[in-house]
Order: structure tokens, then C-alpha cells, then sequence
């Protein structure tokens, strides 16, 4: 389904490590017609070599990152695109938004369970699966004020970018 581009809002697919923010950005960009970027490779080097080590990163390691996640949501203005980005509290959200007031936010949203079983069977991703429980206690869910929808994440690829096509459309 491709819908005018000067209708479609950026769209942020936030979650924690292993929700499945990259598979379903990719389908849901591809659905759309618009470009997707992850929000993975803007981060710093030092970043990267921070959570490969199993350290959390800080606001001020985030700073940057989101500065950059901004600046290409800002370019993306009402052409629409679709970036990948944790994006777990709302002063991140907040950061973002800046850039582009009508943003959408779709939360992946499953069980520590599920997205630790996930984050498991994964291979090559920096992201250790040892920091899944500081992901699960920095969520802020969206609030009542935000642009957005929750999405579960049980499932595959091709029925949770379905449900997040509906959520953003309906």
C-alpha cells in the first residue's frame, strides 16, 4: 500500500533491544514507500564500544545520538520516512519530536520473556542480552498526550508490520 507521501508522518519504531524495531521499520518503510533508516548507525563509535562492554549508556552518550536521529527526521519533513530508535522515555521522545512535531510513535511492545528469548537467538548485534533488564526498567510507556500506538510483538515480521500498518493508518 503506497499512500501520498506529503500525507505520511515520520514514524519512530521504538521498543526495547530485541522487540523487533528493524525488521518491522524495514517492512512497514517498504509498505509505506518511504525510506527507513536505523537508528543504530548513529551512534558514535564510543557508543557502540560502550554497550558491547555491557554498560548502559548515560543521557549525555545519548545527547549526540539523538541530535543525529533528529537532524534526519527534520530532513525527512512531510516526505515521510520510518527510523528504528529506542526511544524508551519520554524526554528522548520529547528530544525528537522537536524536530518534527506530528511524529508517530509505534511501541513494539512484548513480555521480558519473549524479547529475551528473541534477543537470544540473535547473532551479531553489539547489544548484550544482559542489558535487557535495564531497557525494560528505562521504558516510559507513551503517554495519553503522545502521537502513537502500541503494537504487541507476538507473532511474525509480516503480522506484526501489519498490525503496526493499521495502527498508524486506522
Amino acid at each position: 500500500m503506497n499512500a501520498p507521501h506529503a500525507a505520511l508522518p515520520v514514524v519512530v519504531v521504538m521498543g526495547v533491544s530485541g522487540s523487533g524495531k528493524s525488521t518491522v521499520g524495514g517492512l512497514l518503510a517498504v509498505r509505506l514507500g518511504v525510506p527507513y533508516a536505523e537508528a543504530d548507525d548513529f551512534h558514535p563509535a564510543a557508543n557502540i564500544a560502550k554497550m558491547s562492554a555491557g554498560h548502559p549508556l548515560e543521557d549525555t552518550d545519548r545527547a549526540p545520538w539523538l541530535d543525529a536521529i533528529a537532524a534526519w527526521i527534520a530532513a525527512r519533513g512531510d516526505l515521510g520516512g520510518v527510523i528504528s530508535c529506542s526511544a524508551l522515555r519520554r524526554r528522548y521522545r520529547d528530544r525528537l519530536r522537536v524536530a518534527a512535531p506530528g511524529l508517530f510513535f509505534l511501541h513494539l511492545d512484548g513480555s521480558p520473556e519473549l524479547i529475551a528469548a528473541r534477543l537470544a537467538a540473535r547473532t551479531r548485534h553489539f547489544m548484550p542480552a544482559g542489558l535487557l533488564e535495564s531497557q525494560f526498567e528505562a521504558l516510559e510507556p507513551l503517554g495519553a498526550d503522545e502521537t502513537g500506538a502500541v503494537v504487541p510483538v507476538d507473532g511474525g515480521p509480516q503480522q506484526i508490520a501489519k498490525r503496526a500498518l493499521a495502527a498508524l493508518t486506522g
